[in-house]
């Protein structure tokens, strides 16, 4: 344990010299490798579509990744990934789906996406391998998730009566 606190920008520099990858990139890269897993390749505009941004912020990001050699790409030609990009982006997606998995056996039920993709970009390789043995676990042990599924709706309906 710590007792330094920062803001959440001042963990983010924190980790900076650690990590080059921005979420940003991350989420770039994450988009590139789901999108290999059906194609080879894939092209600056439709990426830009998957990713709801403008295809000169898709193509910028691009670039950024092909300096980081995590993909291949030439100017208005196609993007393919890397070797390390391929493994940096089957961990990315992993990350995304393992976060995603464990919010669903928790009981979220509000914008579960949304909450992985901002819980993805603070979490540290150790904790995300921590969940997903979690998340194991309760898959092999129905009984112990049912008993953590009636004891949360035990305290909620409880809560609320007490309001």
């Amino acid at each position: 344990m710590t007792d330094e606190f920062y803001t959440v920008r001042g963990y983010e520099l924190k980790r900076e010299g650690k990590d080059m990858m921005t979420p940003a990139l991350e989420d770039y890269l994450e988009m590139i490798y789901r999108n290999s897993m059906n194609e080879d390749y894939i092209r600056i505009n439709i990426l830009a579509k998957l990713l709801n941004v403008k295809d000169s912020s898709a193509s910028k990001m691009v670039k950024k990744l092909g300096e980081l050699k995590l993909v291949n790409y030439e100017k208005y030609g196609i993007v393919t990934l890397t070797e390390e990009g391929k493994k940096l982006g089957e961990f990315l997606l992993n990350r995304h789906n393992v976060i995603e998995d464990f919010l669903f056996l928790i009981g979220c039920k509000d914008d579960i996406l949304l909450q992985a993709e901002l819980i993805e970009h603070t979490i540290t390789p150790d904790t995300v391998n921590n969940i997903k043995i979690l998340n194991i676990f309760f898959e092999k042990n129905k009984d112990v998730l049912e008993k953590y599924t009636n004891y949360k709706r035990d305290i909620i309906e409880s809560s609320l009566r007490l309001k």
